[in-house]
C-alpha cells in the first residue's frame, strides 16, 4: 500500500454519556474501525425536542482511515444509546507520516 496521505485519514468526533464512552471506544477498537480513541469530558449545551439542554458528556476523538467512515458511523449508531448521536468526520490535512501509517495499520484497511 502507498503511504497514506493526510486526506486519507479522518478525525471523527462523537459525544456520549460518560458511563458509556469507554464501552463504545473499546467496541470500535476491537472491530478495528479506529486506531485510537481519546476520551475527554465536555459540557454540551444543545437544543433537543424544543428544550435547551446542558449535559456533561464525553467527547470521543477517533482517528481512522477515511475509507472506514461509513462502516464506523453504522457501528457507532448500533452501539450508541442516543437516538441521534453526534458523529462528525473531519479530514486530516497534515500529519506525521509515521502516525498516519500507524492509523492505517491498526484498522481494517490493512
Amino acid at each position: 500500500m502507498d503511504d497514506p496521505k493526510p486526506a486519507d485519514i479522518s478525525v471523527v468526533y462523537c459525544t456520549a454519556p460518560p458511563e458509556e464512552s469507554a464501552r463504545i471506544a473499546r467496541e470500535l477498537l476491537e472491530r478495528r474501525l479506529v486506531a485510537c480513541v481519546n476520551l475527554t469530558p465536555v459540557r454540551s449545551l444543545y437544543r433537543w425536542e424544543g428544550h435547551v439542554c446542558d449535559e456533561t458528556e464525553d467527547l470521543l476523538i477517533m482517528k481512522t482511515p477515511t475509507g472506514c467512515i461509513e462502516e464506523l458511523i453504522a457501528a457507532i449508531r448500533a452501539v450508541h444509546p442516543y437516538e441521534i448521536p453526534e458523529i462528525i468526520a473531519l479530514p486530516v490535512t497534515e500529519g506525521y507520516q509515521g502516525y498516519l501509517d500507524w492509523v492505517v495499520g491498526e484498522t481494517v484497511l490493512l
